[in-house]
């Protein structure tokens, strides 16, 4: 029985290519677009790889300065004296790492030059994320406290700079600075971790960094487990209340939150004050805004189906002229739509699949690596089947219960 409702379906498809061609297409645009946003969203939100111990820290970016008395307002990065003083401190915590925003620079190579992304950290950045050593060493705080011109390169940088040469112990001039390089690493593309270059913070042209409140500073709190993480923020938000500002005339309260990876990004894009930074909002408008997308090629689905069947009111009367169960049309209507969007899952995967790939080798996002997300792929096909066998199945029941007489003579 099962193999005649295949065959039976086979026949359709190949008998109205146009039909089975526009549902696939909803079906695989549909399932691509969501595949590759999701994977996007979870290399931003919960990334692997470098930044792999994400669910154990958080990330200060930006520091809010207000006036009680007045309505002055001030949102920046934080500058290094209040990391060093307020937030290195902090009690139970694993490790404090200061870095700055990635800058741009430029190399000057024996007649040429080169514009790379170059970061200053200290040593507790390398303890945090986990960079894949693929030649030399690591600065650690020796180095940092020595403020040593050594500098760690990411591979395309250090293939880009000395073609065909050993890296290690070579030199090069970037931002006014001689520096050698020590360590070359895997290429990476989150947030903190991004860089072309890495420089001990301690071999910045000047010193002055260190005495300024605000800067292009941002900061990486590990806690010992995950578990941990809302009594770090309690204790970041105590440190911040605590900052005693250089001129408290203009400022007097300062205000900043330690965010996991997606709280970043919600208080970033919806501008967020609270201590969730508006996380719930996030997931919320995401989760809605892919349910809508999946809606609409569903519904064209719908009308898609609905067309299709009514035209086949003839064949329905000849098989419940023969005595063809309800049952058994039913079954066979559906099975047809379950069987395309199978075929549409599978082809939308590997269109995925595709598309990630020409991401990761066309540039446009630097040294970006992700992988389908499998379980959201699993998701999506169960959303897909639930629609493809309710838009199959409504109209299925309406044929199947036609009058055999009616249907022949195609008054449906």
């Amino acid at each position: 029985m099962f193999r005649n409702y295949l065959l039976t379906a086979w026949k359709v498809f190949m008998r109205r290519k146009l039909f089975t061609a526009i549902n696939l297409l909803c079906i695989v645009l549909t399932l691509t677009v969501l595949l590759v946003v999701a994977a996007l969203l979870q290399n931003a939100f919960y990334p692997t790889g470098v930044e792999g111990k994400s669910e154990r820290f958080v990330q200060i970016q930006l520091a809010q300065s207000t006036n009680s008395k007045n309505t002055s307002k001030r949102t920046s990065p934080l500058g290094y004296q209040i990391i060093d003083k307020y937030l290195k401190p902090l009690p139970g915590v694993e490790a404090v790492s200061a870095s700055s925003l990635a800058e741009s620079v430029s190399v000057y190579q024996q007649g040429r030059v080169s514009t790379i992304d170059l970061r200053y950290t200290d040593a507790e950045y390398w303890k945090i994320l986990d960079f894949k050593l693929l030649a030399g060493r690591l600065y650690n705080q020796d180095d940092v406290d020595q403020g040593r011109y050594v500098a760690v390169l990411n591979q395309s940088t250090a293939r880009k700079l000395f073609p065909g040469l050993p890296y290690l112990g070579q030199k090069f001039s970037a931002g006014g600075q001689l520096l050698t390089v020590i360590g070359v690493v895997e290429d990476a593309v989150q947030l903190n971790a991004y860089a072309d270059v890495w420089v001990p913070v301690t071999a910045q042209p000047s010193s002055d960094y260190k005495t300024k409140q605000t800067g292009d500073f941002g900061v990486m709190i590990l806690a010992h487990r995950a578990a941990d993480l809302p009594a770090v923020k309690q204790a970041i938000l105590r440190a911040a209340r605590s900052v005693q500002f250089d001129d408290p005339e203009k400022f007097n309260i300062m205000q900043f939150w330690g965010d996991t990876k997606l709280e970043f990004f919600s208080r970033t894009l919806l501008n967020s004050e609270t201590e969730d930074g508006g996380a719930p909002k996030m997931l919320a408008i995401i989760i809605g805004l892919m349910l809508l997308f999946m809606a609409l090629p569903t519904l064209n689905l719908v009308n898609l189906n609905v067309g299709r069947i009514m035209e086949r009111s003839s064949e329905i009367g000849v098989r419940r002229a023969f005595g063809a169960t309800t049952g058994q049309l039913v079954a066979q209507l559906v099975l047809e739509n379950v069987l395309l969007c199978l075929a549409g899952g599978v082809c939308g995967l590997l269109c995925a699949a595709g598309v990630i790939w020409w991401l990761e080798g066309s540039g446009l996002i630097p040294y970006l690596h992700i992988d389908i997300n499998l379980p959201v792929f699993g998701y999506s096909l169960l959303i897909t089947l639930v629609f493809g066998i309710l838009s199959g199945l409504i109209p299925a029941l309406k044929m199947s219960r036609l009058d055999p007489v009616q249907a022949l003579k195609g008054t449906a």
